[in-house]
């Protein structure tokens, strides 16, 4: 049975890396590129090196940006007296394509997940109580997934966030158990904003 040359094999390999792409989807978008011209291949490659220079983290709510403040936290039109709290940079454009919130946000970058060594100074957590504390922050909104680690950080966010007199809320229905905010869409999300409600700190 033939092989593929190493070069390719590296790429196949490389590629497979990549968030749900497969085995069998790294080995075409491999094929692909190779057999690709090399104007192709090269101005792929010069996407990704600038990209990947280009793109940094937003000072105030951690998000993707390519100046800070990013776009959001610098737009004076969004109601910075709402901040909806996500795990990951890419949950924010989830949220935006609903167009049911017009605030600001804060990434955490990750749950609280003791079985995997990660507790709240791992986070961003302490980030999010200095912006509550010195901004005019009224509410805090929890979009996290529903399973175990984000039901866990939601709550310890909550009564955190209730000492500094912050009100805090959940989104509400429409996100399946279990399931991150990638998998939901823009409707899901909209009515799951709309349906917030507010988390207990008891």
């Amino acid at each position: 049975m033939a092989s593929l040359p190493e070069p390719l094999t590296a790429l196949v390999v490389e590629l497979n890396r990549l968030p749900g792409v497969g085995p069998r989807s790294a080995e075409r978008l491999a094929l692909h590129l190779i057999q690709a011209d090399t104007a192709v291949a090269r101005r792929l490659a010069d996407v990704l090196v600038t990209s990947r220079d280009k793109i940094i983290e937003c000072a105030e709510c951690g998000g993707l940006a390519e100046k800070s403040p990013c776009g959001i936290c610098g737009n004076p039109a969004r109601d910075e007296r709402t901040v909806c709290v996500v795990e990951r940079a890419i949950d924010i454009l989830n949220v935006e394509k609903s167009g049911a919130f017009r605030g600001r946000y804060h990434v955490l970058g990750g749950k609280i997940s003791p079985m995997n060594g990660i507790g709240p100074e791992e986070l961003r957590v302490a980030l999010l109580e200095q912006r509550v504390v010195n901004g005019a922050t009224d509410e805090v909104i929890i979009a996290l997934g529903t399973d175990v680690e984000g039901d866990a950080t939601g709550h310890y966010l909550a009564k955190r966030l209730a000492k500094r007199g912050v009100k805090v809320t959940r989104i509400a229905h429409g996100l399946p158990a279990g399931s991150g905010l990638e998998f939901a869409d823009e409707l899901t999300l909209s009515q799951a904003l709309e349906g917030r409600r507010e988390l207990d700190t008891k």
